[in-house]
């Protein structure tokens, strides 16, 4: 575990300075390890049971596990604002399972980052923080947050955007080694997901990596899986589920921020630093 960039706010001061992120999936993650190691304090809000399928980089898992660790920065769960602030106390990154945000109002912190990613806006608003920051499409610079960071892999992934929106959701992943759609699985039904290969393992074409409910879930491409929704999780047809990566010789990726989650984490630091 790294040494901690922490500074000594008492709890009130601490909570002015607070930089509130909402969604603490794998590209959530990227903007919050980034802050935290530039000294911001960071208080982490997610759902109860997180649907993020990169879960060995991302720090939403601490809902679930209690405590997690990526790239030797340490986060756990809190239950209440004090523990949250004894946490950072420590050294480490609160996460609190809170999916309507009502810490946001309890808090009024300096800074707020809506990192959901859920294509859409769910109800984040200019008035919530007196700098509000959407990551990618479905929101607007100038109109409810006070500037856009840009998700879309190309020439523009991490341009901050003042007045204006993000491109538009294609629904067509990053290509990797040659591959797209291809490397990502979606639910072929409703159920249960069981995991017969997890994060790290190798897997050719078509064989077994879980279940959903009784329906098996075959690997469409030969690599590691690099991503896989947690054990247990009740999915939906359709739902992102599984990703693999063909690069086998790269398999320490499963377990370093991605270069994507970096370059978006690098366009929130710009944002709060140019609008602060």
């Amino acid at each position: 575990m790294r040494e901690s960039k922490k500074k000594n706010y008492d709890f009130e001061s601490w909570k002015k300075e607070l930089v509130i992120v909402r969604g603490g999936g794998d590209i959530a993650s990227g903007t919050i390890y980034k802050l935290f190691q530039c000294g911001f304090p960071v208080l982490v809000l997610e759902v109860e049971i997180p649907s993020c399928i990169r879960r060995s980089v991302s720090f939403c898992e601490a809902v679930c596990l209690g405590s997690v660790q990526v790239e030797g920065v340490v986060a756990k769960k809190a239950e209440n604002l004090s523990q949250a602030y004894h946490i950072y106390q420590k050294g480490e990154i609160p996460v609190m399972a809170d999916e309507d945000g009502r810490m946001i109002k309890e808090v009024s912190p300096a800074v707020l980052v809506d990192a959901i990613l859920a294509k859409k806006n769910l109800e984040t608003r200019k008035n919530d923080a007196p700098v509000v920051i959407g990551l990618g499409p479905g929101f607007c610079a100038g109109d409810d947050v006070d500037a856009v960071v840009e998700t879309k892999r190309g020439h523009r992934l991490g341009r901050v955007i003042y007045e204006g929106c993000a491109i538009a959701n294609t629904g067509v992943p990053g290509i990797i080694a040659g591959y797209g759609a291809e490397r990502v699985i979606h639910s072929p039904a409703d159920g249960n997901l069981h995991i017969i290969k997890d994060i790290g393992n190798d897997t050719i074409a078509g064989e077994i990596i879980a279940y959903v409910g009784e329906t098996p879930i075959k690997a469409t491409i030969s690599g590691i899986v690099r991503g896989m929704i947690r054990e247990g999780y009740p999915v939906k047809k359709g739902l992102k589920i599984a990703d693999i990566d063909p690069r086998r010789e790269e398999k320490e990726n499963c377990y370093l921020i991605s270069d994507k989650a970096r370059c978006v984490a690098g366009g929130v630091l710009e944002a709060i630093l140019h609008l602060q």
